[in-house]
């Protein structure tokens, strides 16, 4: 059972994930409510929610707001659409993903933004990330890569 809960932004003719009740492994995000395409996530969405194996964001998704996956400690696999641009501090915070590839139009990782994700072992940035803050990855054990640039190695 997946129930997801949305606001309307009438700025961007959208709609915002606002909440969810589930208790599904593999969470997909819908693309759309109403026929307006899905294009943020607010705070605390999946907050807690320990079930989450893996979650699949719509394509026009370009905001992830804070703590919206803080404590799903089961939660491996993210695949973040092509589209985000903000991430909010503490989003992925202790959070099982094992391994982040950002893409390219994320130019900023935030203060805590994947703190204490004990598994996380490799992130691949993106050619365009400009800056990540203090303690964005404070407290992730079992990190051992950061590839930078990974366009260049090619």
């Amino acid at each position: 059972m997946q129930n997801f809960y949305y606001t309307y932004i009438p700025e961007s003719d959208s709609f915002a994930l606002d909440g969810y009740n589930g208790d599904e492994a593999e969470v997909v995000i819908p693309h759309e409510q109403a026929g307006k395409p899905v294009t943020m996530v607010f705070d605390n969405v999946f907050c807690g929610h320990t079930e989450i194996v893996s979650v699949k964001f719509p394509d026009a998704v370009y905001y992830i707001g804070s703590y919206v996956f803080d404590g799903c400690a089961n939660l491996r696999h993210i695949d973040l659409p092509a589209s985000l641009e903000t991430i909010f501090a503490y989003a992925f915070a202790r959070c099982g993903v094992e391994e982040v590839v950002l893409p390219e139009k994320t130019r900023y990782i935030p203060f805590a933004a994947f703190k204490d994700c004990k598994r996380l072992r490799r992130v691949i940035c993106n050619d365009n990330l400009a800056e990540i803050a203090n303690n964005a990855f404070s407290g992730c054990d079992q990190l051992t890569e950061i590839v930078n640039n990974p366009s260049a190695r090619k």
